[in-house]
Parts: structure tokens; C-alpha cells; sequence
């Protein structure tokens, strides 16, 4: 496992923000060859990492993700699915705009928005469902584009699997007893995938904004990107530092949901899109959210009136984002539901 450490475009401030400089990096990678470094069996693996995914959550809000296993995201799919995002948004105007919906906020696709005027970007809710990937694809080919459908497909399916995975780990972390596991899983992971397909033009000017500020309203994101860095995020004294993605690796970011539901023991961090230099940068995320009617509550365990007092009144999903889209505040998830 790779320890926390900073990025090397970090510059640190003064001692007491060298801690909140940190960007942790933990290594999913379990290598039965060599027994893992001494940690001994999967099991064991499992148990340390849950307790490293809790912390960075807790501390950071996010964390960056590298592995060498094929077995969890193939290096080949992922690579697949970034070139086939240039041949996608390089389809004419007209063609993209065809994809409109109007069941999920933030489903369709969007462009020359005078807030974010580089960013263009595709919302598919439940694309790890093979005739959903395929509708879009036939959208947009109508003569047809399997490679990019089976690769929309695969990917989403493999980072749902990666982003459950992490969901149990954090709950784990938490060691909760087992009652909650069916409950984490109806509450948490049984609702929709969203995956967002995103593109940023090169800026006019150094440090463009590509995307503002903002936390993210789901449950967890894991996001990928090409080459071009951009990813910002804010620590908890309100210092901005760029996430220097390595070449393979994804970013974990915790959303409102979470830090609601563990009574804001995780942290949903702010975080941006700064655009610097003169290439086109190329990204998708997958964002798993409850149903609507899920009812977001605080564990009792989580709560204890003299370190961590109830923080988050019961919600249900659908009425926090019905909130959010029709206030568009920053704080939305204190103002909803803080007590």
C-alpha cells in the first residue's frame, strides 16, 4: 500500500497546513505472489484497507486510487474508453443534442453554458445496463458503434463494482454491526448510476475555470481522466491545491450523502476544474446515488452526544436533490437537513 504523501506540484504554506497538504494515494493492488508485502491473507488486506479508505474519507474527503490489477479496472478498457471520448465529442453539434432527458437532473447533454463555457459534457443514467449503453451509442451512431458501446458498457460496470467495493470498505471502516449490512446496501447502492462523460477545451487564458466549485450530491464518484490535469480541491483550512493524477489511477470523492449518512464524520470535499496549458482535457466519472424514496439516516453508533452530536435529521434522497436543483446553494446539504 502506498503511503499518503504530497503531490509534487504541492506547495505547502506554513506547519500547520503541511497536514492538510497531503494527498493521500492508497494502492488497491493485492499481489498473492508475494503475499502482499507480509500483510498476510486477503482477508487481513481487506481489514488494513478498510481502516486507510475511513481515514482518507474522514480526513480529505477523497482519495486517489492506483492499481496494477487488471482484475478490478483492465489498463487496455480504461485507455479504450478516453480515445473513444474524443471520437464522441468530436460528433457534429447537432448529433449530441439529440441526447436530452428529462427523468434525472443533469442527464443530458450540456455545452456553451456561460458559467462553464469549456466544458461539454453527456450525463447516462444506468449505462452498466448493456441496452442502455447500446441506446446511447445508437443515438449517436445511428449506423452503429459496438466498440464504443461494449466499452461504455464494461468500464461502468467495472467501476460500479469498484465503487460497492469501497462503499463496503467504509462501512467496515466503521466496524457497524452486521444488521447494517443489507441496510448500507438498500440505502446506499441499490438506486441509479450516473456516468458523465466530460470534455474541457483548451482555456484562453492560464487558470480558466472548467468546472466550479461544488461537492458532489451523491454517494461516492470515481472519476478518470486523460493526461491533462485540472482536478482541484479544497482542504479543510479553505487552501486550494491541484491533484496530480498519475497515469492509470482514479479519484474516490465523497458526496453529501455519505458525510450525511456518518454524521459528517466523512468529509464531502469542494473541488473545481482549473485549465492551464493548451490541450484539450477528456474525463468520465461514475456517481452512484440512492433512490428517490431512500430514506438517508444516521447510524446510532455514529452518533455520540459529547465528540460527534447528531448532526443530519433524516432525508429522503429525492427531496434533497429536488432541494438542491431548485436553490443551486453551494451549502445545500447543511441548509436541507442540518439540525
Amino acid at each position: 500500500m502506498r503511503e499518503e504523501g504530497p503531490s509534487n506540484g504541492e506547495k505547502k504554506s506554513d506547519d500547520d497546513e503541511v497536514g492538510m497538504m497531503m494527498i493521500p494515494c492508497l494502492d488497491f493492488s493485492f499481489n498473492n505472489k508475494n503475499n502482499n508485502n507480509g500483510l498476510g491473507s486477503l482477508e487481513e488486506w481487506k481489514k488494513m484497507m478498510s481502516k486507510k479508505v475511513r481515514e482518507a474519507c474522514e480526513k480529505h474527503g477523497y482519495f486517489v486510487l492506483v492499481c496494477d490489477d487488471d482484475e478490478i479496472v483492465p489498463k487496455v478498457l480504461r485507455e479504450k474508453m478516453l480515445m473513444g471520448l474524443k471520437e464522441l465529442f468530436d460528433l457534429p453539434e447537432e448529433t449530441k443534442k439529440k441526447h436530452q432527458s428529462t427523468t434525472k437532473p443533469y442527464s443530458s447533454y450540456t455545452s456553451d453554458c456561460p458559467v462553464i463555457p469549456l466544458n461539454q459534457s453527456f450525463g447516462v443514467c444506468d449505462s452498466h445496463v448493456f441496452h442502455v449503453s447500446q441506446e446511447f451509442t445508437n443515438l449517436m451512431w445511428p449506423h452503429g458503434n459496438p466498440s464504443f458501446c461494449e466499452t461504455m458498457n464494461s468500464i461502468s460496470s467495472k467501476l460500479v463494482e469498484l465503487n460497492y467495493m469501497i462503499l463496503k470498505m467504509i462501512e467496515e471502516g466503521y466496524e457497524l454491526p452486521k444488521h447494517y449490512t443489507w441496510e448500507i446496501e438498500d440505502m446506499l447502492m441499490k438506486g441509479t448510476v450516473f456516468l458523465r462523460l466530460m470534455k474541457y477545451k483548451s482555456p484562453s487564458k492560464e487558470g480558466e475555470i472548467g468546472l466550479v466549485t461544488h461537492t458532489d450530491k451523491n454517494t461516492l464518484t470515481i472519476l478518470c481522466q486523460n493526461d491533462v490535469q485540472g482536478l482541484e480541491v479544497q482542504t479543510k483550512t479553505g487552501k486550494w491545491i491541484q491533484v496530480e493524477i498519475p497515469q492509470n489511477a482514479y479519484v474516490v470523492v465523497v458526496g453529501d450523502i455519505l458525510k450525511a449518512w456518518s454524521n459528517g464524520r466523512l468529509h464531502a470535499v469542494r473541488h473545481r476544474v482549473t485549465m492551464k496549458g493548451d490541450k484539450e482535457r477528456y474525463s468520465f466519472g461514475v456517481f452512484t446515488m440512492p433512490k428517490d424514496e431512500a430514506k438517508i439516516e444516521v447510524p446510532p453508533e455514529l452518533v455520540d452526544a459529547n465528540t460527534h452530536p447528531l448532526r443530519y435529521h433524516p432525508f429522503t434522497y429525492g427531496d434533497y436533490i429536488k432541494f438542491f436543483v431548485s436553490n443551486l446553494n453551494e451549502n445545500a446539504l447543511d441548509e436541507f437537513a442540518a439540525l
